[in-house]
């Protein structure tokens, strides 16, 4: 274990809201959810102000807006929330070679591997405010809440305790007394069911779950999570900063308008959904042999089926076959509202010799053509994108519906600007050109609602 707070964990405070309020100078101060915005769409990020209401990340849009009505509800625009991350990690970087990204919002810096040591609480604190002061510069005002510590663990729950744009810096030694009086559910692995397990025996706090021998743990929860537990509560975790987080797997889900229970239409969405990962697979020049099927029922009970394959590979055609046979088990007489197909197990090479002959034939997957749905972002324009007009210059969209689109001109460096509504033919408005920049994860999914 660690004898100083080396390990920072720094978190962009409401990261896409805030990248969103910093482009939209209209909405500086105001609520601002980002996530789907169908019927079925999900809260990716909602901001400081819409949080006031109860919005929350994970949140169906629905509810979100019977909560939060006069938010602005935003389409995400990931190549944007890309490249600003990419500003802050350099930032990161700049102070330590080793930063281990877990999201584009937060990573994990090792203020060891920089040949900085002896830190005391005061050091630690003069260089977080140091480094949130080049965050905020290098991404135009955003701000950052920072936890350290002598672990993982520690630097994380750090971290959010004083959002937003706070720094909480964990002397070493006190980490036991730190955690103590927290909900058990801050140790990660500790889910409902588990809080519940260990609520009947009487634990409902981390010091609780302290005064437990390790024995009793592992006769509560089992043993491989009784000793990982007993390990966390007293902040044993000796977890190194890994600097190159290895893809676990590709993947690719979709939320559906309404539910849908015709086996033939599913399974054509899901050959559809295999050629995505396959397209995802070969262009990271990644293969895998473990392919999944998840579906979420009307019920939003979700199910997972996995098949692991004697060999990896990216064909489309064997990751249709195998996902086809694994939905063909699922019972979807409810009804299915989300469908996914995902590989893992994923490795750098292909051994397609491996594969039966029934499984790599060469007879094409019949893939339905089927219709798009209408949904905006993909037929027309989403509130919040980027837009460009000849005479006004560059906005964003307001709204639109009924062969219309209403526009806002005003970027990061002007004032609110005004309002302008045009039919959606107009040949002067048009849709900047995407940058051609990578997915921003590559199990990024194609459903209404995004991951925060």
């Amino acid at each position: 274990m660690r004898t100083d707070p080396s390990i920072l964990h720094v978190d962009l405070d409401a990261f896409f809201a805030a990248v969103e309020q910093r482009d939209k100078p209209s909405l500086r101060g105001k609520p601002v959810v980002v996530g789907g915005i169908g019927l079925r769409g999900v809260v990716s990020t909602a901001s400081y102000e819409a949080r006031k209401y109860g919005v929350r990340s994970a949140m169906s849009t629905a509810e979100a807006r019977s909560r939060c009505p006069h938010a602005a509800y935003l389409g995400a625009r990931f190549e944007v929330y890309r490249a600003t991350s990419q500003a802050v990690m350099a930032q990161m970087r700049a102070l330590s070679p080793l930063v281990e990204p877990l999201s584009l919002d937060e990573a994990f810096v090792d203020l060891a591997a920089s040949g900085l040591s002896n830190l005391t609480v005061d050091d630690v604190e003069a260089i977080a405010g140091d480094l949130k002061a080049a965050i905020k510069d290098a991404s135009g005002g955003l701000t950052a809440s920072v936890g350290a510590g002598t672990s993982k663990l520690i630097a994380k729950i750090a971290s959010d305790l004083d959002k937003p744009d706070g720094v909480v810096v964990v002397p070493a030694g006190t980490e036991a007394e730190f955690l103590a009086p927290m909900q058990v559910t801050v140790i990660p692995g500790v889910g409902p069911a588990t809080a519940q397990r260990l609520s009947m025996a009487g634990v409902r706090t981390v010091g609780d779950l302290q005064q437990l021998d390790q024995d009793e743990l592992v006769r509560q929860v089992g043993s491989a999570h009784g000793a990982s537990l007993y390990r966390l509560a007293t902040a044993s975790d000796d977890r190194p900063v890994v600097s190159d987080r290895e893809t676990k797997s590709v993947s690719v889900e979709d939320t559906f308008e309404t539910d849908i229970i015709d086996r033939s239409l599913l399974a054509a969405i899901g050959d559809r959904m295999a050629h995505r990962v396959s397209e995802r697979l070969q262009k990271a020049q990644l293969s895998g042999r473990t392919v999944t099927v998840k579906t979420r029922m009307h019920d939003f009970t979700t199910h997972t089926r996995s098949s692991t394959l004697a060999g990896p590979t990216d064909d489309p055609r064997v990751i249709a076959r195998v996902a086809r046979r694994l939905l063909e088990d699922s019972d979807i007489s409810g009804g299915i509202r989300l469908l996914g197909v995902g590989v893992s197990s994923l490795a750098d090479w292909i051994q397609d010799d491996l594969f039966t002959e029934s499984e790599h034939d060469d007879t094409p997957v019949e893939v339905l053509v089927l219709p798009e749905r209408p949904r905006d972002r993909q037929t027309g324009y989403y509130p919040g994108q980027d837009v460009v007009h000849t005479q006004y210059g560059e906005g964003w969209v307001w709204g639109s519906g009924r062969g219309r689109v209403t526009v806002r001109f005003e970027t990061a460096g002007t004032s609110p600007g005004p309002v302008r509504t045009f039919a959606i033919e107009d040949p002067e408005l048009a849709k900047p050109a995407p940058s051609g920049g990578g997915d921003d994860k590559t199990s990024e999914n194609d459903q209404d609602g995004a991951n925060d």
